[in-house]
């Protein structure tokens, strides 16, 4: 990976040199292979995922249902997220689709990042909540597609 890769990821564009000295030292590159399981659904929620390059899918398995891709991350989106925002489980699994490379960092240490240096902080979190707006708009899709096929199928059975 490139040693000036933090100027190519949107989550650390306009940070001062001070400010990504800080985050440096946090973020370990990781690769993966296709097929490579990041996490699993219900999974302890550990790291947070960069995307610099390749391909990430999320799948989401319902409790009665198959597993289905509600997203796929691409470069300069990210993963894991359930990690910073304070759950303890993944609500979805990752997997690699393609050789995809990596950023990642630990929910734990990039907490203890934001408490230490506040303002720092404070600028990653609005980021990261950039982010997963956007990826939550991305899934309605999906989710829709869910509702509609339980509601056609099994409140219409169970009315009859």
């Amino acid at each position: 990976m490139p040693s000036d890769i933090f100027d190519q990821i949107p989550l650390f564009q306009g940070l001062s040199p001070a400010q990504l000295d800080l985050l440096r030292p946090l973020f370990v590159p990781n690769d993966c292979y296709p097929g490579t399981v990041l996490f699993d659904q219900g999974e302890a929620a550990i790291f947070l995922y960069l995307v610099i390059s390749g391909e990430v899918a999320i799948r989401f398995k319902p409790e009665d249902g198959k597993d289905i891709t509600i997203a796929r991350v691409r470069n300069g989106g990210m993963v894991g997220w359930s990690a910073v925002i304070g759950r303890q489980h993944y609500t979805s699994a990752a997997i690699c689709t393609q050789y995809t490379q990596m950023l990642r960092v630990s929910g734990s240490e990039l907490q203890t990042l934001c408490e230490q240096h506040p303002e720092t902080g404070q600028l990653i979190v609005d980021r990261l909540a950039n982010v997963v707006a956007v990826r939550l708009q991305g899934s309605h899709p999906q989710v829709l597609a869910l509702l509609e096929i339980g509601l056609r199928n099994g409140v219409h059975q169970e009315a009859k």
